[in-house]
């Protein structure tokens, strides 16, 4: 059901995993960012948002080894302090407390099952502004495949994430043309970038959110230092950035 849902009718569906291209430009956009002044000592905050809905029941264990590898990527360069939160069934919305430990998270995240229901990104949005009044949050990603709310609506709260200096970074599984245009809006009015992917591109995925986190965590020059590592997508990353 896409009951509020608003497609203008130049929007065209997405047909095909993120291309070549597409991960570049992605890229780029990560490479772009400046991160923000934190305290010293401090681990970066990064907000981890998933669609916990009936559809997703498939890759939700995909989705929770991925997260574990996000706080080992980021080992070392001064940490990363993640919130896990994620919407399912009839209107339940659910927020974790801060861990710095992957294995807390992981361990909620294999305790949850999906249920049917509609999507709540506006809830998703808010809370990551919420957060901003208690201290910086240095990027919002989220994972989902469909969106059933008001365009409108969400890219309000999107342009305030933009206003506070948070980016999203919105990963879109499958090919739903209205969830492509609302999260490719969510990204450019925050701030932040878009990347699509399906079953096949699990490799992918992980490789472009540990770049994500390790941005939170460190800014360019801890990228810089992990495209040295990885190579793959994070090394076209690194080849768009200045020199640290």
């Amino acid at each position: 059901m896409r009951r509020d849902s608003k497609l203008p009718a130049a929007a065209t569906p997405a047909s095909a995993p993120a291309s070549a291209q597409e991960t570049d430009a992605f890229l780029r956009r990560v490479a772009a960012l400046t991160p923000g002044p934190r305290s010293e000592g401090q681990p970066g905050r990064l907000i981890f948002a998933l669609d916990a809905t009936g559809s997703r029941q498939p890759t939700w264990d995909r989705a929770a080894q991925i997260t574990a590898e996000m706080f080992v990527a980021t080992a070392g360069i001064g940490g990363l302090a993640m919130q896990l939160c994620f919407y399912r069934g009839f209107g339940e919305f659910k927020v974790a407390p801060w861990t710095v430990q992957a294995a807390d998270l992981l361990r909620l995240m294999t305790s949850v099952t999906c249920r049917a229901g509609e999507t709540q990104i506006a809830k998703v949005l808010q809370q990551a502004l919420n957060e901003t009044t208690r201290g910086r949050v240095a990027a919002l990603v989220f994972i989902g495949d469909c969106m059933e709310e008001n365009v409108e609506k969400l890219a309000a709260l999107a342009g305030q994430l933009g206003l506070h200096g948070l980016p999203a970074f919105m990963f879109h599984e499958g090919e739903d043309p209205v969830a492509a245009f609302a999260f490719k809006e969510i990204a450019r009015l925050s701030g932040g970038a878009y990347c699509r992917f399906d079953a096949a591109s699990a490799h992918q995925l992980r490789e472009l959110l540990s770049a994500v986190a390790v941005y939170a965590a460190g800014g360019r020059r801890a990228l810089t230092a992990l495209a040295r590592q990885r190579g793959g997508a994070v090394k076209l990353l690194a080849r768009q950035m200045p020199e640290a």
